[in-house]
């Protein structure tokens, strides 16, 4: 009954809103280039639909490579500083500047090695950047958060380095890593649009393109459909990474059984 309360709440909530919404644009008379009501995002959106979600693949396509080169990255990068305690103090700063540094500040200079010829490619490069710290600090605070004596009976049971990695390390990390990987991948989408957003109009042909052209044709009303469709796309990869995570966690972790209750 909860879960049922916790799913349509917000639904009315919304609903509400956009009822208030529509009957003060009309009240006002708030023209069509400044605030459409939700009659014409939803007109707008099913006479724009084809082209909206050939535009929602491919945001969803660079996304999801983005998110998978970031992750495997990360988390092998995480697996080598395990590994290397030099490499970790050496490399993890470098890390770090690459996360604090705004993409925008980079994406011209990205762009120019790329080529414009090359636009998504570096959409997709840029994208990796912004998702790839999260998994990686994830995943190291992981390895680093392990049992000190479980990993001394390891060491006394003569077990060798793949071992310990494998058979406690990983283990050990995984629920650090999907926490990293949730929150990655809602970052790769945002960097997609970002990036998309900087590479400018006519270089993609994802959302960004359509918000972009919208703007700039005051065509606010299929500006308002691309990123209901946006928000729609953040919302479907966070529960699909929650629906992950919580597959693979719920048979041993407490943090999964405490949501099934």
């Amino acid at each position: 009954m909860n879960k049922l309360t916790n799913f349509i709440s917000p639904l009315i909530a919304l609903f509400i809103i956009f009822i208030i919404w529509e009957i003060l644009v009309n009240i006002l008379s708030v023209p069509l280039y400044i605030l459409p009501g939700p009659s014409d995002i939803l007109l707008s959106l099913i006479t724009n639909l084809n082209e909206l979600l050939l535009a929602t693949l491919n945001t969803l396509k660079i996304t999801l490579v983005a998110f998978l080169i970031a992750t495997i990255l990360a988390i092998s990068l995480a697996v080598t500083f395990s590994l290397s305690k030099i490499l970790e103090v050496s490399l993890y700063p470098i890390t770090v500047i690459f996360q604090v540094t705004p993409v925008v500040a980079v994406a011209p200079l990205i762009l120019i090695w790329v080529g414009l010829d090359n636009a998504e490619t570096a959409i997709i490069i840029l994208s990796v950047i912004v998702a790839f710290f999260p998994v990686l600090a994830n995943t190291n605070l992981g390895f680093h958060s392990v049992d000190k004596n479980l990993k001394e009976m390891f060491i006394i049971n003569k077990a060798s380095k793949w071992q310990v990695l494998t058979k406690l390390n990983l283990p050990f990390a995984t629920p650090y890593i999907l926490t990293g990987m949730k929150t990655s991948i809602g970052l790769a989408l945002i960097g997609a649009v970002v990036a998309e957003f900087v590479a400018g109009t006519g270089t993609s042909t994802g959302l960004s393109w359509i918000i972009i052209e919208s703007g700039n044709r005051l065509d606010i009303a299929k500006l308002f459909s691309a990123l209901v469709l946006l928000v729609l796309l953040g919302v479907f990869l966070f529960l699909l990474m929650s629906s992950i995570e919580y597959n693979i966690l719920r048979r041993w972790h407490q943090s999964a059984k405490d949501n099934e209750g």
